[in-house]
């Protein structure tokens, strides 16, 4: 089962069959993401073939890694499958 974790929180977790892997990442549906560690970010970025990306802030137990959630509220047509979800990075450890 999918998890990422922070500080050893567990901040998201899916069975196998709902999360999506594109460039060796492991996108989350949002229902399986806790909202309680994440915190709207400024931060954004583009993607040629995905359009642009939000970004969330996570902190869990004291620990704090910026814009380490990011997702795509209007993928591009290539990318539709990750949309409604959630990928992690830079500190937050995702185990499938």
């Amino acid at each position: 089962m999918p998890t990422a974790t922070l500080n050893g929180v567990v901040i998201a977790q899916a069975a196998d069959d709902e999360v999506v892997i594109v460039e060796n990442n492991v996108y989350f549906p949002r229902h399986a993401v806790n909202p309680d560690y994440l915190q709207p970010s400024n931060h954004t970025s583009r993607c040629p073939w995905k359009g642009l990306a939000n970004y969330y802030t996570v902190s869990a137990d004291g620990e704090t890694s910026e814009n380490a959630a990011w997702y795509y509220p209007a993928p591009f047509e290539a990318a539709k499958e990750i949309q409604d979800r959630i990928a992690f990075w830079r500190g937050v450890e995702v185990q499938q």
